[in-house]
């Protein structure tokens, strides 16, 4: 038994350490996150109903068809269900009806619901898909945040090895009194400062992780980490191919917001017709089938042929018997059997029936003119939506050109702030510069190169915004 402990405790580790060293690229944060999302599962359920509600309404224009059967014991004076007739006796009787009706032409009423309903089942995918799409967004800026967060550990971790090579240096300076003790106490000082930034910087990485899990709905306690690659080599699109007029044209034929709010304004037009030919009157055709038994019924089961007199007529003095024309038929009676019964109480019935709604409370004119008024939301939400996006792509791309510049303009200032360093690290080694000084120019550059790597990923997260934008989902 220790041993078989022993070997699960093992697997587990080996697990573990195979889960921690797995790293996922964006593509498969991407995957994961819409296979597990619980909100797109719940869209994905609402989607189905919509499913089966189009399904339905498709199926309800062939022909109903009902059985219907019962069975019972009477007493006292009841009606004979088969002859009609009243009797005062107990008996068992059983019914069996087969009933169908169908549509005949009501004004395309039921044509309309089918096709609204199938916009609506449409709309409700495209719905899904922009959860998808939303989802898909937020963890590629979740997955960029850790990778910027992972540029800042690394920036402030090579800052704190810088200042502490300075320290070591320095120190032997100090000892071989090149310098006074005042030096190394600011180095010190720095050094102090560094590593705070340091263990801040590592924090910010798994505080971005967390949030990365939360939207994958990933378990938080499972050991995760993600793939860095260069931010140079992420795909981005050039600006100039991103123009926003181009843009907005793709994001009205390609967004599934804006797919989902056509879908919805042909159903809600679809929805008005469909009220309206409720106003008038309908035809349809109905069909029957039925026979009954009852314990109690009585059929001929034998007949006998007789000649008796019938009377006596006197002519005269002498009697005559008076016979009929032609023989006499005699019935002898006896219960009929139960198949026997429901065949010779087998009914038909086939009918046209007529519908017209004369008054209903006003009911039917007040669905007409409110489905009419949805018809104008419907409008007037895809309009706004519109113009929504439109809005946000134009923004967009602003922002994308204003990052791109400011990008750009970070690199200059951290080439210039690298070679400001190098001029006061020689200038500190020949004792022509302060170490404050030279602290101060080696901070100057890791806030370049802190700038430089916000400047970079910001403008790849806003192009992939702009991308997004298109309808042609991320570009991974």
């Amino acid at each position: 038994m220790r041993y078989i402990s022993y070997t699960i405790i093992a697997i587990a580790f080996l697990c573990n350490m195979a889960n921690a060293q797995e790293k996922w690229d964006l593509r498969k944060i991407v995957d994961y996150a819409v296979a597990n999302n619980i909100s797109i599962k719940q869209s994905d359920v609402q989607t189905a109903i919509s499913g089966l509600t189009y399904n339905q309404s498709k199926l309800s224009q062939y022909p109903n068809v009902n059985y219907s059967g019962n069975s019972s014991f009477n007493s006292g004076r009841n009606q004979d269900p088969t002859s009609y007739k009243l009797i005062t006796q107990s008996y068992f009787n059983a019914n069996m009806q087969l009933q169908t009706s169908v549509d005949i032409f009501n004004w395309f009423s039921k044509r309309n619901t089918i096709t609204a309903n199938q916009w609506q089942y449409e709309a409700a995918k495209a719905n899904t898909d922009k959860l998808r799409d939303d989802i898909s967004l937020a963890v590629a800026n979740n997955y960029l945040q850790i990778l910027l967060a992972r540029e800042q550990e690394n920036i402030a971790q090579v800052q704190l090895k810088q200042t502490q090579a300075q320290l070591s240096n320095t120190r032997k300076l100090v000892n071989a009194g090149s310098l006074p003790e005042l030096n190394a106490a600011e180095l010190e000082a720095q050094e102090a400062l560094d590593s705070a930034n340091y263990i801040s910087a590592k924090g910010n990485v798994e505080q971005s992780i967390l949030v990365l899990k939360s939207n994958m709905n990933f378990d938080a306690a499972t050991p995760f980490d993600v793939a860095v690659p260069p931010v140079e080599l992420i795909p981005i699109e050039k600006i100039a191919d991103l123009q926003p007029t181009d843009v907005y044209a793709l994001a009205l034929k390609n967004l599934p917001q804006q797919r989902a709010n056509g879908f919805r304004l042909k159903a809600a037009n679809n929805l008005a017709e469909a009220a309206r030919g409720r106003m008038y009157p309908s035809f349809s055709a109905f069909g029957n089938l039925g026979t009954g038994y009852n314990s109690q019924a009585q059929e001929a089961i034998a007949s006998t042929l007789i000649n008796p007199p019938i009377g006596k007529v006197t002519v005269g003095t002498v009697d005559y018997s008076v016979y009929p024309n032609q023989p006499i038929s005699v019935f002898q009676y006896g219960k009929p059997t139960f198949f026997s019964q429901l065949n010779q109480n087998f009914r038909q019935s086939l009918g046209v029936a007529l519908s017209v709604p004369i008054f209903s409370g006003g009911q039917l004119r007040t669905n007409y003119e409110r489905s009419k008024l949805d018809i104008k939301t419907a409008q007037l939400q895809q309009e706004a939506d519109d113009q929504k996006i439109k809005q946000d792509i134009y923004q967009a791309y602003n922002a994308a050109t204003v990052a791109l510049e400011k990008f750009n303009a970070s690199k200059k200032s951290v080439d210039a702030s690298q070679r400001t360093l190098d001029f006061a690290q020689k200038r500190y080694e020949v004792g022509m510069l302060g170490t404050f000084e030279l602290i101060t120019q080696q901070n100057n550059l890791f806030r370049a190169k802190l700038q430089a790597v916000l400047n970079q990923y910001d403008y790849v997260f806003k192009m992939k915004v702009l991308e997004f934008y298109r309808g042609q989902g991320l570009k991974l």
